[in-house]
């Protein structure tokens, strides 16, 4: 009679802790995705203001990339490597595609980021099932 109480009692220390962990967890998960979205307005806020602006970058191997940056009007592609950052040619502004469609607009909510990734992946889909008869 004295195990079973021992038992119980047991059962339902555990599903507490559970209980208290799974708060705590939930808790944590809250506040770690509020401020990952204040530090993300904070920067794009700071970043607005600026003259410079990267706006491609394409990685050559694992410490050099080439940039595309706007400093100002002008338009420049850039190799920036580990220790060294040279300038390689102005580039004109009609030669720079625009990449938004790419790319979500700041004011765009993730759930619409999604169904614009899942409708293309369907697209892809189709055309392969097609393909292969």
């Amino acid at each position: 009679m004295m195990v079973v109480l021992i038992t119980g009692s047991s059962g339902l220390e555990s599903f507490i802790q559970l209980i208290t962990v799974l708060l705590i967890f939930l808790f944590v998960l809250a506040v770690t995705y509020f401020t990952t979205r204040w530090i993300g307005k904070y920067q794009q806020g700071q970043q607005q203001h600026k003259n410079i602006q990267v706006l491609e970058t394409t990685r050559l191997t694992n410490n050099k990339c080439l940039q595309i940056v706007k400093a100002g009007d002008a338009y420049l592609l850039i190799a920036v490597c580990k220790d060294s950052v040279t300038m390689l040619t102005k580039l004109e502004e009609s030669s720079i595609k625009e990449m938004q469609a790419e790319h979500p607009v700041p004011g765009e909510s993730f759930s619409d980021v999604l169904k614009k990734i899942k409708s293309q992946k369907a697209g892809r889909s189709q055309h392969v099932q097609n393909s292969k008869r």
